[in-house]
């Protein structure tokens, strides 16, 4: 199956996502590492962050993934396109079904403020609606409470709790349960 049309820049009401640009690092880097201690419970890239080289380089591979349809990544910002919220996108992404699974991350100056929902949900419905997605998923640890609020919220179906299927991201001694949460049209 051909990769649809994926549009490089999204507004929702209060946000503009916008794909991977490697003049973003600073603003990257610098959101990061900002947040690395509610990252670092829940991503195993946050546990070594990239430096400012490391953002740049990060960015120019999310870019080329993007143009290439191997994955689709999105910074989010405000509005006016000049703060950096955070980071959104789909990845494991199998256009033969196709489907895919959606993250996300907001940076920690900007939690509780539902962006990481109205995300979620704008890239919901151009996954189910005109990127033609059979099957889109969330993933959780299971710990992660405020993260598997956005799923339920979002009409996602709790599809699995795969037991023992993971270890922490900043304790591999610790092993953890992830949730599969699923949305289908």
């Amino acid at each position: 199956m051909p990769t649809p049309d994926v549009p490089g820049t999204l507004r929702t009401a209060r946000l503009l996502l916008r794909g991977p640009r490697v003049q973003d690092a600073a603003a990257l880097h610098a959101a990061i590492h900002a947040s690395l201690p509610e990252l670092q419970p829940w991503m195993t890239w946050a546990q070594t962050p990239p430096d400012l080289p490391g953002a740049a380089q990060n960015l120019a591979n999310a870019a080329h993934h993007f143009q290439t349809r191997e994955s689709l990544r999105y910074l989010v910002w405000d509005a006016a396109g000049t703060t950096l919220i955070g980071s959104s996108g789909y990845h494991a992404l199998d256009w033969r079904v196709p489907k895919g699974e959606l993250g996300y991350w907001i940076a920690t100056a900007h939690t509780g403020h539902g962006y990481a929902t109205e995300v979620a949900r704008a890239l919901t419905d151009l996954a189910l609606g005109p990127l033609g997605f059979r099957r889109l998923e969330i993933r959780c640890d299971s710990r992660n409470e405020r993260s598997a609020r956005i799923p339920r919220a979002l009409g996602y179906t709790l599809d699995a709790t795969f037991r023992h299927d993971d270890v922490a991201a900043n304790d591999p001694t610790q092993l953890r349960d992830t949730l599969v949460f699923a949305r289908v049209p």
